[in-house]
């Protein structure tokens, strides 16, 4: 990408006059910157899982004689939930599910049935088939009495049925209940679901959840060390906390010396577990600081244009970036109400608006203020601070001081998840991806079109341009103008992540001026890199010293690194810099 120069109007203080200016914007603008197992519907499991495959005569039968298991008081209540849970029939969710609701009853000659309503209007189902069988007569049957243990155990009898689900996620989601709170009678289960899982997610999850229970109920010692191994492949959360009951206790049913094996085993498999996390943490902190970067970096891209052009400090640039986010919340109204099936594309359409309305805003300041303070940087940092209180209020007064809804469309919603449990969100992807896009715009067009040969002109040399028929004023107010353009685009796609608010872009101004000094002043290539640099660090500094002081620490940092190198990590070249 070209590194195009964009130096200052005019030699107007150097690095000392910009890091006063920058003490007096923080102190302007500080303030706002330090203030068990898995478990499903009851009622929907009964009638999802009822429907996932036509019964077999064998199966019926198993079911049947499941039903039929012996047992009085809350024993025999348990006896008939592991039974159940033993057949891996889906359909046997009905039963349970009525028995764990206290509406499973049991009829004078021994059958079961699940009771529908009280009194004289209860009816009863066939537990099998969901066949009506009529009225409950009173004295014909007799509720189940069920306790708080019994309840427990249906519960995970319901993850346990689970496994046999249609849907992947329905047994996935057993899988990782059972890695929570491992059960010695899913090993037959389990074991059956791995032989028959065609899905690869659901075969991972079932062949972990395998391992989390053999690791505390295989009778083998060495089908426990082999389980305790395999579970040290993992980088999964879940697993070391499985592993740490492991090493803390005591293994049961094993003899001494095959107890201390094991809990050595599961000591070795925990470090390997804990340094798995530990990099996928670094990879997460590396992720959420490229997506912090991708945002500071289209908060300051226009900045970077106007502060390098114009050597103007410009403190309303953040209420541009608040206008293009209003810009397209009013947007998705209009379309919401005119053409709803515009709604997939909608930001899309806002893209434009938000930069016309911010380009416009930008333009009528640059005329109206901005064109009779050059050379004068304090005095423009306060007229611009003040502007940027002024279209606040404005704003306030239209739409209120509460936030607005801005919708996201199906294609930038959800997210997936990879090892460790870093969940990559879609909208922040789309937003990383679009900073790159937009970055390479304006490089694009600083170097193709003629107004970027303009502005690169007036860059290098003011002067001189001139003297060769570049209208500089105008140059000046187009380049404001596109710079507060790009901020507006830049709301837009802050707009998914952040509040719709009056007060949404004060909290990147700062942040934003941070970027262009240190990646330098008014080269699109030091913003990129400055960004995502800031954003990492800030990001990697988060977990050990706080969101706040790493704030600072970045702050200092880079003041430090301006003392050492004025112009930035990329110095600039042109007569009116070396000047």
């Amino acid at each position: 990408m070209p590194g195009q120069a964009i130096s200052p109007r005019r030699p107007a203080g150097g690095p000392a006059t910009l890091l006063r200016a920058l003490a007096l914007a923080a102190v302007l603008l500080i303030l706002p910157f330090a203030t068990g197992p898995s478990t499903f519907s009851p009622a929907g499991v009964a009638v999802a899982q009822t429907t996932d495959a036509a019964p077999t005569a064998e199966e019926d039968a198993q079911l049947r004689a499941a039903l039929a298991t012996e047992g009085s008081g809350f024993d025999g209540a348990l006896a008939l939930i592991r039974a159940l849970a033993a057949t891996g029939d889906a359909r046997a969710a009905r039963a349970i599910d009525a028995l764990q609701s206290g509406n499973l009853g049991r009829l004078n000659d021994g059958g079961l049935v699940i009771l529908e309503g009280r009194g004289n209007d209860a009816g009863m189902r066939d537990p099998v088939t969901g066949e009506d069988l009529g009225k409950a007569e009173r004295g014909l049957v007799e509720r189940i009495r069920v306790n708080n243990r019994v309840r427990v155990e249906a519960r995970a009898a319901m993850g346990l049925i689970d496994l046999r689900a249609k849907r992947p996620e329905r047994r996935i989601a057993a899988a990782d209940g059972l890695i929570k709170s491992p059960d010695a009678a899913a090993l037959p289960l389990l074991t059956q679901a791995i032989e028959t899982e065609t899905d690869g997610r659901a075969r991972d999850a079932l062949t972990k959840a395998l391992a989390a229970v053999q690791a505390f109920y295989a009778e083998n010692p060495e089908e426990r060390l082999q389980a305790i191994e395999t579970l040290g492949d993992y980088a999964d959360p879940q697993v070391r906390s499985l592993l740490g009951r492991i090493a803390d206790g005591t293994p049961e049913g094993l003899s001494p010396d095959a107890a201390q094996a094991v809990k050595g085993a599961a000591i070795d498999a925990l470090a390997a577990v804990e340094a798995k996390l530990e990099m996928w943490a670094l990879v997460g902190n590396v992720y959420q600081g490229l997506s912090l970067g991708s945002v500071l970096v289209l908060a300051a891209v226009g900045l970077a244009i106007t502060f390098g052009v114009m050597g103007v400090i410009n403190m309303a640039h953040g209420e541009m970036v608040m206008l293009g986010a209003y810009t397209t919340y009013l947007v998705q109204q209009g379309i919401a109400a005119a053409a709803p099936a515009l709604m997939p594309v909608s930001l899309l359409i806002a893209l434009p608006a938000a930069f016309l309305v911010s380009g416009a805003a930008g333009f009528a300041i640059e005329r109206s203020v901005i064109r009779w303070l050059y050379g004068r940087p304090l005095e423009t940092l306060l007229a611009t601070w003040g502007l940027s209180l002024i279209i606040q209020q404005a704003v306030r007064s239209i739409f209120g001081p509460t936030n607005r809804e801005v919708s996201s469309p199906d294609w930038m919603s959800g997210a997936f998840e990879i090892a460790g449990g870093i969940t990559l969100t879609y909208n922040r992807l789309w937003i990383l991806a679009f900073s790159l896009v937009v970055v390479g715009g304006v490089a694009l067009l600083l170097r193709k079109t003629p107004l970027g040969l303009h502005v690169r002109a007036v860059t290098q040399n003011r002067s001189m341009a001139s003297s060769m028929g570049i209208r500089t004023g105008r140059i000046d107010a187009l380049t404001f103008a596109l710079g507060s353009g790009i901020a507006g685009i830049a709301g837009v796609a802050l707009s998914q992540i952040d509040n719709v608010s009056p007060n949404l872009g004060q909290g990147y101004i700062i942040d934003s001026f941070m970027v262009v000094v240190f990646g330098g002043v008014g080269t699109l290539w030091g913003t990129l890199i400055g960004g995502f640099a800031l954003g990492v660090v800030n990001k990697l500094l988060e977990p050990f010293a706080g969101a706040v002081l790493a704030k600072i620490l970045v702050l200092i940092a880079i003041i430090l690194f301006i003392q050492k190198r004025p112009r930035g990590l990329f110095a600039l070249k042109g007569r009116a810099v070396e000047a």
